[in-house]
């Protein structure tokens, strides 16, 4: 059974003239530039296919101008698809009339942007509710439902103040709190930390994740980030010239760069702390040389340094039913510290 929560099928946003000519006589090998160049058209997302799971934090990283924003844009259809199918729920967005499209917007996706899109002549809490009162709901019910956002968020108490009276990060956090004070089911999120100082950058992050522990909203979630990605992200797609360059999890993307593009992001990533035993594990060959209790196979590189270091013989390695999957020895942790992963048998 498929608990997909968006589904993309080959969706293409070409801008110029003649895009729907154009998307359709790309071939695979024309390049981005020799397009704009023969064309005069700009493919901003190329024949990308996506599903994000419900409940997931879908992250889209890539580089400015890759076409991570059109793409998040076009799946409320705020930048109107070329060509493709984008389904919600099961729902054709693509072929939704303007009614249908309002009511996606309204109750089912939320959108926080990165420059906050606050209203400045408004309080926080006139801010929260605006979304509620596009739906129509009663005064005093809006209300009470933005103080219960704001307190979720940890403002309480910042209610009656304007946005120019808060920092960056609180600011990020009223457009946080209007895009969920309509409880959408999917929170689609372009860039909305870039703009903050670092610091404010790394709460607004850990923010995220202890809300999605509480709420599990399905995020799609862009950055040029990688660092960003690989904290946040439970996929990461890496999009480069407007298509999908490799889609996993961050450990599979740190361990297994399919080319020197994803490499390139991956160098600097702390690997210790993002790889686990699944990563590293060998098979079992002989039971005597283990050494230990076991270990579950999503425990991280750091923790098995000390496990692994003072000992030739392997630490077993076991599934989340308690299975005997692999072994992991001071060798494979070596390399795979040193950037040169043990291939892994299944």
């Amino acid at each position: 059974m498929n608990d997909a929560k968006i589904i993309c099928h080959n969706l293409w946003k070409v801008f110029g003239p003649a895009a729907a000519h154009i998307a359709d006589q790309t071939t695979p090998e024309m390049t981005r530039s020799a397009v704009l160049e023969q064309t005069g058209h700009v493919l901003a997302v190329r024949n990308v296919s996506l599903e994000v799971m419900e409940g997931e934090i879908f992250v889209v990283m890539g580089l400015s101008g890759s076409g991570k924003s059109t793409l998040i844009r076009c799946l409320s259809r705020l930048v109107e698809p070329t060509l493709g199918q984008i389904l919600v729920n099961g729902a054709d967005v693509t072929a939704m009339n303007e009614r249908d499209l309002r009511d996606l917007r309204r109750h089912t996706m939320s959108m926080v942007f990165q420059r906050f899109g606050l209203f400045s002549h408004r309080r926080v809490i006139d801010n929260v509710v605006y979304g509620l009162e596009v739906q129509g709901m009663p005064k005093e019910q809006r209300l009470a439902r933005a103080r219960q956002i704001l307190e979720l968020v940890e403002l309480h108490g910042w209610e009656n103040h304007y946005p120019h009276e808060l920092s960056g990060g609180m600011q990020q956090r009223v457009g946080l709190a209007r895009a969920l004070a309509v409880d959408p089911e999917i929170l689609l999120c372009d860039e909305p930390f870039s703009a903050l100082d670092p610091l404010i950058r790394r709460d607004m992050q850990n923010e995220l994740i202890r809300l999605q522990k509480n709420l599990h909203k399905t995020l799609v979630f862009i950055t040029h980030d990688f660092l960003e990605a690989i904290k946040l992200g439970d996929r990461i797609a890496i999009m480069k010239d407007g298509e999908f360059v490799q889609i996993g999890t961050p450990e599979q993307i740190v361990a297994h760069p399919v080319n020197a593009y994803v490499r390139e992001f991956t160098k600097d990533v702390p690997r210790v702390k993002v790889l686990t035993a699944r990563s590293v594990m060998q098979p079992i060959r002989d039971k005597t040389e283990l050494i230990g209790k076991a270990i579950a196979i999503d425990t991280t590189l750091e923790a098995l340094i000390p496990l692994t270091v003072d000992s030739d013989l392997g630490v077993p390695i076991v599934d989340q039913y308690e299975n005997l999957v692999g072994v992991v020895d001071r060798k494979a942790v070596m390399l795979a510290l040193a950037d040169t992963l043990v291939e892994v048998s299944h």
